[in-house]
């Protein structure tokens, strides 16, 4: 596929990256298009991947292949090319794929829409690296079920106390959406499968949730906060504001207040950043993101486009400033992009019309696991069950397939006890905690 230009009298638009922003891109453009312009998707991996629902999977609640939406059947009349971007030669308006298997190929583009979405946020803290959990992928979620149970199962086996309580606490750094669900969801799974082990009887399950910020959900209003926080505390969850990890060890974590904790289980749930790819492009950046005008084009670059975590895209609502990295901003921005590339194509005899991203807030939900939840779908603040509710038929809206068999896990989930095994099918070698940034050597 190496060359540039697209085949025959056909532009070729060149997608990086299948996350919110790029898969949206791709199928928006795809049924926009109809076989009308060459469109060519970059994916590590054969499906787009819902995140919002991996705590879900963590938990044993979900089937991890139900979040996880095969790109052949969601993307038709896109050529997906399975790999990673090695490199991007801007002036040859080539891409350079390297697939699962180290192979390299290039590719060649009209267009470029850079989607290359995001990774985790590694802070430097002694330790971390080695001993931390991550919970961006598949892999890292699988794991990390398997994880807890192996440690409530081995707890019941010893005899020292000061092991058992060891096995016995989790620790999750981050309490923005994901660290808080995947404390919410852990610790259930946790108390849930104690109740199978007759020697763990009166142990503690001790849980932290830790973040710097003076609130969990930092990002949402102090009232989403506060329900997020009391569901928490009611459940027994240690909630550390103000505070964070000074240093990891195959014992336990040190805390900035001090505390030496002891555990085998520390969850990194910090943040994200841009992939690091984004910054070698050698285009304009800004806070870590590339800079796009408002119409998610580079300036100087008519041919390249970037929307989702990889884009520092203008706020029009909040002037000066620049849209938060959501799924919510980066699936709309996908499809805003998709909308301007095919009016320029000159798609949709002018009925398209290149336009500003612009976006209306629709609201946050959080799934605090159980039947509780918090969301405020159009500013109306909910909790409990109604906010449950609202989340899950969110969660449905937006999985672009598996629908029928996700609901059918949740009905599963709350008629018959869960699955209390580990499945083994993941080695803790195999999802090591990474910024994305490749190895030195």
């Amino acid at each position: 596929m190496s060359g540039r230009g697209g085949t025959g009298d056909r532009q070729r638009i060149v997608i990086a990256g299948g996350g919110f922003a790029g898969f949206h891109a791709a199928r928006r453009l795809a049924r926009l298009a109809r076989g009308r312009l060459d469109v060519v998707l970059i994916n590590p991996t054969d499906y787009f991947l819902y995140l919002p629902l991996l705590p879900e999977v963590a938990a044993g609640i979900l089937d991890p292949r139900t979040v996880a939406a095969p790109l052949s059947a969601t993307v038709r009349g896109v050529r997906h090319l399975l790999g990673g971007v090695a490199d991007v030669d801007l002036d040859g308006r080539q891409v350079a794929v390297r697939d699962p298997e180290g192979n390299e190929r290039t590719v060649g583009y009209d267009q470029l829409v850079i989607a290359l979405g995001s990774v985790n946020k590694l802070l430097p803290v002694p330790g971390v690296a080695d001993h931390a959990h991550g919970f961006r992928s598949l892999a890292e979620a699988m794991y990390l079920r398997d994880h807890l149970l192996r440690q409530v199962e081995i707890a019941e086996l010893s005899d020292d106390r000061a092991e058992r309580d060891a096995r016995c606490t989790f620790v999750v750094v981050g309490a923005g959406y994901t660290g808080t669900e995947v404390a919410a969801s852990g610790q259930l799974l946790t108390r849930i499968a104690a109740r199978h082990r007759p020697g763990l009887a009166g142990q503690q399950l001790r849980w932290l949730l830790l973040d710097l910020a003076p609130r969990v959900l930092p990002e949402l209003n102090p009232g989403m906060s506060a329900i997020a926080a009391k569901v928490l505390a009611e459940r027994g969850v240690e909630v550390r504001t103000g505070t964070s990890v000074e240093q990891a060890t195959s014992e336990g974590v040190k805390l900035s207040d001090g505390e030496f904790v002891p555990t085998r289980s520390l969850i990194w749930c910090v943040g994200v950043r841009p992939d690091p790819m984004v910054a070698s492009l050698g285009l304009p950046m800004q806070r870590g993101r590339l800079t796009v005008d408002e119409y998610l084009t580079v300036p100087g670059h008519p041919e390249i486009h970037a929307c989702g975590d990889a884009a520092a895209v203008p706020d029009l609502t909040r002037p000066g400033s620049i849209t938060g990295m959501t799924a919510q901003h980066a699936v709309r921005q996908g499809k805003r992009v998709a909308d301007n590339i095919a009016a320029s194509a000159g798609l949709g005899h002018g009925r398209l019309q290149r336009r500003p991203y612009r976006h209306h807030d629709l609201g946050f939900v959080v799934d605090l696991a159980g039947m509780k939840a918090a969301a405020n779908p159009l500013g109306i603040r909910l909790s409990g069950l109604p906010a449950k509710a609202v989340t899950r038929g969110y969660h449905l809206l937006s999985m672009p397939a598996n629908r029928t068999r996700i609901a059918t896990d949740w009905a599963l989930d709350a008629v018959f006890p869960r699955q209390l095994v580990q499945v083994g099918v993941v080695r803790s070698g195999s999802v090591p905690l990474t910024d994305g940034t490749p190895a030195a050597g």
